[in-house]
């Protein structure tokens, strides 16, 4: 079978097309096509293919397999006929504004820092970059900085074919060995980089780029971008989310910062409060415990493991069974210490096991774990042990 003839490799703006339908046979729960032609990208690179329309037939998946290019349909088309293909243009635009800024930021970021883009993702989501090296703030801050100015600049984004001794001569960035004609996508200044992906002319159609966040992996960093539209969404959201904050913390939105870390503070000191009390509280309840019980046990519904452990230890000083403390209740279940200054607390947690869904671990000194189970029933067993 001839190889596709590739529209969007000369021409990434062709939305409409004409084409000869080559082939249409069953495939999976679709249908799928050969043209003669072509305006789909299909799926590489770590960009997901184009949709759109291939007549009234969708068009859901591409994919190129030995310079062929199959098209997934919902529907089959006639093979033989002419038929008209359509792009999903919208989606096309993000794409080609999402890549062209990747490029932008990839060979920033390897002429200033010397690293290579590894790994590269283009989706419906985050487009994230992976590097083999590790960057700063402050390099992140200058990488962004200096791709937005590429957008300003408004510089022509150039696709040529050059033969292999002009190759031999250049320095272009590329993730892997290309077998053949290679494709050179040059945005001026800025990056030359093989692509076989659909750009946009110009670096103003991009609009804003934003590193989103930047994260350790594999050695290097993963960067989280989003340009032009995304970048705008992502803007809309969080200045909403700020909007939101100001007016529940009766704050200016420039100030949220400031009044969160303040609400925050006082949180931690009321959490600190609340403890001091509640361990009071524990503490005042296991000395009311008769000090002629050999096995007692203690029922809050919410309460600290630390402070569950204080008391836990306060009673096995005084009593010479086992010494329980068990948060939760009947519904949800109970987070249990059991101690013992006596005995072996790992039989106490398998006597509960007989008798309820139990689970946990320790030593001969203390257990903890979690059990399902009424106060009551629960009570009865550990009293009676």
């Amino acid at each position: 079978m001839n190889q596709t003839v590739k529209l969007y490799e000369n021409d990434s703006y062709v939305k409409d097309f004409k084409a000869i339908v080559v082939r249409c046979e069953s495939k999976g729960k679709g249908y799928e096509v050969v043209l003669d032609k072509t305006a789909f990208f299909p799926e590489g690179g770590g960009q997901n293919a184009d949709t759109g329309w291939i007549g009234s037939a969708k068009v859901t998946d591409v994919k190129e397999r030995q310079g062929v290019i199959y098209h997934q349909t919902d529907i089959p088309v006639e093979a033989g006929t002419v038929i008209e293909g359509h792009i999903d243009w919208a989606r096309r635009f993000d794409y080609m504004q999402q890549h062209s800024g990747e490029h932008i930021v990839s060979g920033i970021v390897h002429r200033k820092l010397a690293y290579d883009n590894v790994g590269f993702h283009l989706g419906d989501g985050i487009v994230t970059l992976d590097f083999n090296g590790e960057l700063s703030a402050d390099d992140l801050e200058d990488v962004e900085q200096e791709a937005n100015q590429a957008v300003f600049e408004n510089r022509d984004i150039i696709v040529s074919y050059p033969d292999q001794a002009q190759l031999e001569r250049m320095d272009y960035r590329s993730k892997i060995e290309i077998a053949g004609q290679v494709r050179i996508v040059t945005v001026d200044g800025y990056d030359v980089c093989a692509c076989c992906a659909p750009h946009v002319l110009k670096t103003g159609e991009i609009g804003l780029i934003k590193i989103l966040s930047c994260q350790k992996y594999k050695g290097g960093v993963r960067l989280s971008i989003a340009c032009g539209r995304r970048a705008l969404e992502d803007y809309k959201v969080k200045q909403k989310n700020v909007s939101d904050i100001s007016v529940l913390l009766s704050a200016k939105p420039e100030l949220t910062a400031a009044a969160v870390e303040k609400l925050h503070q006082d949180m931690q000191a009321l959490k600190f409060r609340i403890g001091a009390l509640q361990e009071k509280m524990m503490m005042d309840k296991a000395a009311a415990l008769s000090s002629d019980a050999v096995n007692v046990c203690l029922f809050e519904e919410d309460m600290d493991t630390i402070i569950m452990r204080k008391t836990v230890n306060a009673m096995t000083a005084v009593h010479a069974g086992y010494c329980g403390m068990f948060s939760g209740s009947d519904e949800k279940g109970y987070k249990f210490l059991i101690g013992t200054s006596g005995c072996d607390a790992r039989n106490a947690m398998n006597a509960l096991k007989e008798h309820f869904t139990c689970r946990g671990g320790g030593s001969k000194e203390m257990v903890q774990g979690q059990i399902s189970g009424e106060k009551d029933a629960i009570e009865a067993i550990f009293r009676a042990m």
